[in-house]
């Protein structure tokens, strides 16, 4: 069993952040309309994933059925790269009304290529780029695939600034401002309650999937999001994508493991 192989929680360094120390307010450099103005103080912070929320990527040797109509946006190397349908209206959209960035549990190797590839010129105005390294590391494997290992997302390390890369100070972002953005809703398992959506998993044969569009419901969930005041209290408020892993959840047996194992780790 997996929990009898976990003795320690491994903790992954800030090693690989590529964000530079500067604490500059780049708000400016934008363009932000009204409706992505806090009149209230700064921009929430947006946390969002790449693989399966943005893009679906996957090695040419992996046996994935392509339709036949699609063709990869990008090639890197031996990984294919097919951007979700409205993926560059969609970040711009994140961009004039959020704070960005991008947190994967890819490694550093398999993210700057797409990282690149997908947000072009967007990519300076990134608050940061995470990858694994910046995860925490639980020894447990997932129930969908038995050798993949599942990395955590805690978002306390935004908060507590435990990478002192990031361009902002210490206690500017909180669990009022933040949203964790994901489709795997394990990843958020150490997190705050109502901190983060978990959209269901984008891949290539989803070709009228407007999700990211100027009238899809993610777009709408974070319109909304924009100009609440609290993100906790919105995302109660208005549920979207798969529950989170709670007691309540019919796997919670396998995940209340983890939990049991690091109970300091929970955030309330």
């Amino acid at each position: 069993m997996a929990s009898s192989k976990v003795s320690n929680l491994k903790m992954l360094s800030c090693e690989g952040d590529d964000k530079n120390d500067s604490t500059e307010d780049r708000e400016s450099d934008v363009g932000i309309p009204l409706h992505g103005l806090n009149l209230g103080g700064r921009k929430k912070l947006l946390v969002i994933d790449l693989n399966g929320l943005l893009v679906h990527t996957f090695f040419t040797f992996e046996n994935v059925k392509i339709p036949a109509n699609r063709r990869p946006d990008g090639v890197l190397g031996t990984k294919l790269v097919f951007k979700r349908p409205f993926c560059d209206e969609f970040l711009k959209f994140c961009f004039e009304t959020f704070e960005v960035g991008i947190w994967s549990t890819a490694t550093q190797r398999n993210v700057d290529g797409v990282i690149t590839f997908i947000f072009g010129d967007f990519k300076p105005k990134l608050q940061f780029t995470w990858n694994q390294t910046h995860c925490t590391s639980t020894l447990f494997k997932t129930l969908e695939k038995k050798d993949k290992p599942i990395f955590l997302k805690e978002l306390k390390k935004l908060w507590d600034k435990e990478c002192h890369s990031l361009p902002w100070p210490k206690g500017q972002y909180s669990s009022s401002n933040t949203l964790l953005i994901d489709d795997s809703p394990y990843k958020a398992l150490f997190n705050s309650p109502n901190t983060a959506i978990f959209p269901p998993k984008f891949t290539v044969d989803q070709i009228e999937d407007n999700s990211l569009g100027p009238k899809g419901d993610l777009r709408a969930f974070l319109k909304g999001l924009a100009a609440a005041v609290d993100v906790q209290t919105y995302v109660k408020a208005h549920p979207y994508g798969q529950d989170a892993i709670t007691a309540n959840h019919p796997d919670w047996s396998y995940y209340s493991k983890i939990v049991g194992h690091f109970p300091h780790r929970l955030s309330h």
